[in-house]
């Protein structure tokens, strides 16, 4: 059982939220745990830290996505909805036009994304599609968290995408090779900031991304 006190953000977050808004995330990592009995959406070793682990670590996205320019969001391979869902919830009183899509090609998680954005009337659509056969999408931002290798977003954001002005990554330890090893095939421009969850991984803000002719 979740203690109804965690959900009072660490001060390092520096989030101005209702109370309606932290009972939301409450209640979606309670019906992310219970869901968890039945299909793998998170490790069963982070559940009882799922506010630290997956909750606070969706949210620190919130710093590149609350922008003017930025009315999609596109959530690739979204599993639990993270971090999608906690965008969504976060943004919601901010910017009601806020648009969140989803691919999943799962069957069973599909149906849970769409219970979770039905109940917390987020604008949403939900593809059970593979991200890989779908063409020509457009959105604002691309995110993903735990999905695939920095490399593969890359391919998919040019091959998949016909319009996309960032994407936002999660980065491990090793993010800064990562993205000197991605210099060598792309260009592009990024912002970065040490996650607040883990000292050694980072997130990451992608734009004007271009394969090199090599």
């Amino acid at each position: 059982m979740i203690d109804s006190n965690i959900y009072k953000f660490d001060k390092i977050f520096n989030l101005d939220v209702s109370r309606e808004t932290l009972k939301e995330l409450e209640d979606y990592s309670k019906s992310i745990i219970l869901k968890n009995k039945t299909i793998n959406l998170i490790s069963k070793r982070t559940e009882k830290s799922i506010k630290y682990r997956h909750i606070e670590d969706s949210a620190q996205t919130i710093d590149f996505v609350n922008k003017n320019d930025i009315k999609t969001c596109t959530d690739l391979g979204s599993g639990a909805g993270l971090p999608g869902i906690v965008l969504g919830i976060l943004m919601k009183p901010k910017k009601p036009v806020f648009k969140l899509i989803f691919y999943e090609k799962s069957y069973h998680k599909s149906i849970f994304l769409k219970e979770m954005t039905k109940k917390f009337n987020l604008n949403s659509e939900i593809h059970r599609k593979n991200i890989f056969d779908e063409m020509n999408l457009s959105t604002d931002v691309i995110i993903s968290r735990a999905f695939k290798p920095l490399p593969i977003i890359f391919q998919i954001a040019q091959n998949n995408f016909k319009n996309f002005k960032y994407i936002i990554l999660f980065l491990g330890k090793s993010g800064k090779k990562i993205l000197d090893d991605a210099h060598k095939l792309w260009k592009f421009d990024y912002e970065e900031k040490i996650s607040l969850t883990s000292k050694e991984s980072m997130i990451v803000k992608i734009s004007n991304l271009k394969k090199r002719n090599v």
